[in-house]
């Protein structure tokens, strides 16, 4: 069985501490560690990170590494997320939201999973975001909040 590859911004680890989300983070990780779906960690993802609470930080040290997949915001993301702004989908001030999506995108993610309502996991913005990504021959992405990426089983 191929294992869904789970691009995970910030939000969704530091959402382990935040009453409204932990949850959801929290079982989202457990899946992790169990090897039920693969973590796809950006190095903008690492970097964000570095600023955040050491307990957030150490949400990463609890998945082992082999269901941890490492990505990179090279070129060809770099380029794809100047487009969504170009293409005004989100403000440059927005840059670092553009580039997650960038990087789900060009990784060819499954689904992208975010607490960002407003930036990110909204439908007219992924309409969006997946407009500029056909225009420019990339697939779909599927972009969710983490409750909507878990099994449906109860947790």
């Amino acid at each position: 069985m191929v294992k869904q590859r789970v691009y995970v911004d910030t939000s969704v680890i530091g959402g382990c501490f935040d009453e409204e989300f932990a949850e959801w983070s929290t079982a989202l990780f457990k899946e992790f560690r169990a090897g039920s779906k693969i973590a796809v960690i950006s190095d903008l993802t690492r970097l964000e990170l570095e600023r955040a609470p050491e307990r957030v930080r150490n949400i990463l040290t609890t998945v082992p590494e082999d269901f941890i997949e490492n990505v990179s915001l090279g070129g060809e993301a770099q380029a794809l997320a100047r487009r969504y702004i170009q293409e005004k989908v989100v403000a440059a001030k927005h840059i670092v939201d553009a580039r997650h999506i960038a990087i789900a995108t060009v990784e060819r993610a499954d689904v992208l999973a975010s607490w960002n309502f407003k930036e990110i996991v909204n439908l007219d913005r992924i309409r969006a975001f997946n407009a500029v990504n056909l225009k420019m021959g990339y697939p779909l992405l599927e972009i969710r909040s983490p409750r909507e990426v878990l099994h449906e089983k109860e947790i």
